[in-house]
């Protein structure tokens, strides 16, 4: 069905029944029925249930035949699935609908919520990029996630490996908001169930899909819509030249967000996509002080504090000295080292720390690895990638 077969929409009332409610739903899961039409059809013809009714009426004339609208049964059942999963439903017009994606025109007519619905009031700013983050990503992902937090925002990400996972990790004390690809009881990938829960408990979990459903090639890019329309701001921290990330700082180019990218070497094709939206006119960022100046400190620290209480430096991990390993994990160590490194030095003491790891452990890895020619030690105990 067209999106452009209706006339331009405007803002519904939210239902305010039992029976309005379903009839949201019955519309929204309905065959060929995105954000966009569901808004379009609310618009010409008044309610959720006259748009039912007339529904088979507008596929016929759109060349679809023998269609039918999403049965009662299905949207009572994953009403009773968001019962059992604690979940809480978001109508678009209501109360605690997220103000900054009313404007949108895709925006989702219903958000199925767990966790704290008080960070939708707060003011966000999303961080996005690379899912194989090298060290020095991951480092500065946490080191604005944490300073944009203390200064009051809410971090949004999309629950994903790499810098996603390191930025809700660093704003979990302050406020953060997953907005995941599929069902909000649906965890994907499954390695960060545990984050999953701590942000259920600790901040909040969105998502637009029915609950249950398992993420598709296709979710990925209506997920990115949203991480930028909740935010004031996208930061892309690593990012290909093609990337989930790219089409999320495009998105919120398009929605009429900031969008700003923290610059990597040019050798390094995690950083390519970040250099590209620098290049085209992304704001510059090297620490939490370069974005509250574009955007305003909402709250609590300023900028010179956030900014050096980043810069404060961790204790390095203690541990026992280990027995020999097996050739099978020091291939998993190799592989693991390499991914954390780049172009760009970092020194070895950081590597131990972001491995979690003795320094014990990763001497006889990194010497193994020097002689192969997959990396360089350089002065002043820094470690590049060759």
């Amino acid at each position: 069905m067209a999106d452009g077969f209706f006339s331009n929409p405007t803002h519904p009332t939210p239902p305010r029944s039992e029976d309005e409610r379903l009839d949201w739903l019955r519309l929204i899961r309905s065959r060929r029925v995105g954000a966009v039409t569901f808004h379009r059809l609310l618009a010409e013809h008044g309610s959720a249930a006259a748009a039912l009714e007339a529904l088979p009426g507008v596929a016929r004339a759109a060349g679809v035949q023998d269609y039918r609208a999403c049965p009662p049964e299905v949207v009572r059942a994953e009403l009773a699935e968001a019962r059992v999963a604690g979940a809480v439903a978001l109508f678009f017009g209501e109360k605690q609908y997220p103000a900054a994606l009313m404007d949108l025109n895709d925006a989702p007519p219903v958000l199925w919520a767990q966790g704290d619905l008080a960070l939708l009031d707060r003011p966000m700013v999303a961080m996005v990029g690379a899912r194989n983050a090298s060290s020095l990503g991951l480092r500065m992902a946490t080191r604005l996630a944490e300073g944009l937090g203390q200064a009051g925002f809410a971090v949004v990400s999309g629950l994903a490996r790499g810098i996603d996972r390191a930025a809700h990790l660093a704003a979990l004390a302050t406020g953060t908001v997953a907005v995941q690809a599929g069902g909000v009881d649906t965890i994907y990938p499954e390695e960060n169930a545990a984050l999953a829960e701590d942000i259920r408990q600790r901040g909040l979990r969105l998502s637009e899909q029915p609950m249950g459903t398992t993420p598709q090639t296709r979710h990925f890019p209506l997920r990115n819509r949203l991480i930028a329309g909740l935010s004031r701001a996208v930061i892309v921290v690593e990012a290909a030249a093609r990337s989930g990330s790219l089409i999320t700082a495009r998105n919120a180019a398009d929605q009429g967000r900031e969008v700003m990218a923290v610059p990597g070497h040019p050798f390094d094709a995690r950083a390519s996509g970040c250099n590209m939206l620098i290049r085209d006119g992304a704001t510059l960022v090297r620490g939490p002080a370069d974005v509250l100046e574009a955007l305003g400190e909402p709250a609590r620290r300023s900028a010179d504090a956030v900014a050096d209480a980043a810069l404060a430096e961790e204790p390095p991990l203690p541990g026992p000295v280990p027995a020999p390993r097996p050739l099978a994990e020091m291939a998993e160590l190799h592989s693991r080292i390499l991914s954390r490194l780049g172009p760009s030095p970092l020194a070895e003491d950081q590597l131990i720390r972001d491995l979690a790891l003795p320094p014990a452990h990763l001497a006889p890895a990194l010497l193994a690895l020097e002689l192969e020619g997959r990396i360089l030690r350089q002065p002043g105990g820094l470690l590049s990638r060759n």
